[in-house]
């Protein structure tokens, strides 16, 4: 019987370990997609300012150059707006994929949408430096929660 106990108490010990290990995982790949979008947008910015290409062929650029979630988002804007306006585009691909990203991340990313392809080189670039602004708080206010995260699984 206290063999039983035993293997339960460890049970219970690992499968709360694996979960907190995976539940502070999320907290390091919000940081990881905020960093990646603020470089991918950091992309676009210098893009759009030197090359004058449009959009799409931006956009798949940049899918190719960045990484993970944040690429898939880039692949999907590109895809959509082979039938739709670039804002919607980004709306839609925002939507469609799936992040570690915060619904305030992901609000602040779809502001961007609104003037696609619909201002001038320096409208896009003042929205997108914006943006980058927004996303430089994110990021701090990411890094601490995955600090405090951390502190509470080493505990």
């Amino acid at each position: 019987m206290l063999w039983i106990k035993l293997i339960i108490l460890n049970l219970i010990l690992v499968s709360s370990t694996i979960i907190g290990i995976t539940f502070s995982k999320k907290y390091t790949y919000r940081v990881k997609e905020l960093q990646e979008m603020k470089n991918a947008l950091n992309i676009f910015m210098t893009k759009i300012k030197f090359t004058y290409e449009p959009i799409p062929s931006t956009f798949l650029y940049i899918s190719e150059k960045v990484e993970g979630n944040v690429s898939k988002i880039f692949k999907n804007a590109t895809e959509e707006m082979e039938n739709k306006p670039a804002g919607e585009a980004w709306d839609k691909s925002l939507d469609a994929i799936v992040t570690n990203m915060k619904k305030e991340d992901i609000d602040i990313i779809r502001n961007l949408g609104r003037l696609l392809g619909k201002t001038d080189i320096e409208g896009q670039i003042s929205e997108i430096k914006l943006v980058n602004n927004f996303l430089d708080i994110q990021i701090k206010d990411a890094e601490e929660e995955k600090i405090k995260m951390k502190r509470c699984i080493e505990l």
